[in-house]
């Protein structure tokens, strides 16, 4: 197998993103209107999330129930940009100080604080996209991973944070926008974004990154790396006592994972044109997590398919029967978890595989992975216990 099939995945890993691709970037074009077209690329940028989620949670064991905090930095990141641009002092005359942000004018602020100043440039703004959400999760997981807090105390603290930023964002009103968010985001560089050709635009740039995200995680994932991550998911001590840095692989995995779900969150703030925090909070990091449930927590493009078949679903049933689409969705989620634990990448490597065996020749059909089972930390002592110790040398 050369690099190129191992990276992939072998030939059905190449297909899968190749049908992937075709589906995201020509047939939904070719067969949607500009208003649904750009309702699949605010569900595409969730995708990000929960590819990132497929890596620290799927691969890694890191369940992190805060994503939306990476997600919220990286949004208002970009909304922080586009709201300045969209502040000139022209635009902004009629205020009592023109040049600011018009929710900084009600709030009785006279001039644009030291934290917004630097988003006047667009290349500090691309680079911060990254580095402030990035710098973050190293500083989170520098601060629990080192101390070995895993697990469920890994999940709880991730949703502190995430409802500690939520408060925080909401109490610093004139900086933020408050409850309402940042909104009325109207150019790029000059461009505006709001038309349909715009949006169009914005639907394959979002969708060529999300792609790149996916190859980033194939490359990870191909690498020692990545069966370092499954060994640490199941067997941590094990590996620990094999002289790997446990703590610093899971600081790294999550930073990558921080890292997609900011680019998730800057790209929504562009097609959507605001950012509040009702995508920061616990609700949507819990949802965001189910997305990657959805589509199979140990696949990349399941990830992408459960974020398009989740939110589709919400939008249909609320469409369709708006009293009754909580309950739907609920029994959406439910079904999964019952007859799917593998998610849809679970029914592909059942039934999809074999298909496709039949019709490619040279393919071989895999059997679908078992459920991922929680480790057994008595029978993890006992085995490392009971395993051989190694033959001293002899001089």
């Amino acid at each position: 197998m050369n690099t190129i099939d191992k990276l992939m995945g072998g030939r059905q890993g190449v297909v899968g993103l190749l049908l992937l691709a075709v589906l995201i970037l020509v047939v939904f074009p070719l067969t949607l209107d500009a208003f649904r077209l750009n309702m699949v690329g605010k569900y595409l940028t969730y995708a990000f999330v929960a590819v990132g989620l497929v890596l620290c949670w799927g691969y890694g064991g890191i369940l992190s129930l805060g994503q939306g905090v990476f997600f919220g930095l990286g949004g208002y990141c970009m909304a922080m940009f586009l709201k300045l641009e969209a502040s000139d002092p022209e635009s902004t005359k009629i205020q009592s100080t023109p040049g600011i942000p018009d929710f900084m004018d009600w709030n009785q602020i006279t001039e644009l604080p030291a934290l917004w100043m630097p988003f006047h440039s667009f290349t500090f703004t691309v680079i911060a996209v990254i580095a402030v959400p990035v710098l973050l999760a190293l500083v989170i997981g520098a601060a629990l991973f080192k101390r070995r807090v895993g697990d469920v105390y890994f999940s709880i603290v991730t949703q502190a944070i995430a409802l500690i930023l939520t408060v925080l964002i909401i109490g610093q009103q004139g900086l933020t926008g408050g409850v309402n968010g940042i909104t009325d985001l109207k150019t790029l560089l000059g461009w505006d974004i709001r038309g349909d050709g715009a949006k169009l635009i914005l639907y394959f740039i979002n969708a060529v990154l999300l792609l790149g995200c996916i190859l980033i995680g194939k490359f990870i994932l191909a690498s020692k790396l990545g069966r370092l991550l499954m060994a640490m998911r199941d067997k941590e001590e094990r590996v620990r006592f094999s002289g790997y840095d446990v703590a610093g692989f899971k600081i790294f995995v999550y930073c990558v994972a921080a890292g997609f779900s900011a680019i998730g969150g800057a790209m929504f703030a562009l097609q959507v044109g605001f950012m509040s925090p009702s995508f920061v909070g616990i609700v949507p990091s819990i949802e965001m997590v189910i997305f990657a449930a959805v589509g199979g927590r140990m696949s990349l493009l399941g990830a992408v398919y459960g974020s398009l078949l989740v939110n589709y679903g919400k939008t249909y049933f609320s469409e369709s029967f708006p009293e009754l689409w909580l309950y739907l969705m609920g029994g959406l989620f439910i079904a999964v978890v019952m007859y799917f634990p593998n998610g849809l990448a679970g029914v592909w490597e059942s039934h999809g595989r074999r298909w496709l065996a039949q019709r490619l020749p040279g393919t071989k059909s895999v059997k679908a992975p078992p459920p991922v089972a929680p480790v057994n930390v008595a029978e993890t002592q006992a085995d490392s216990a009971a395993a051989p110790r190694p033959l001293e040398t002899q001089s």
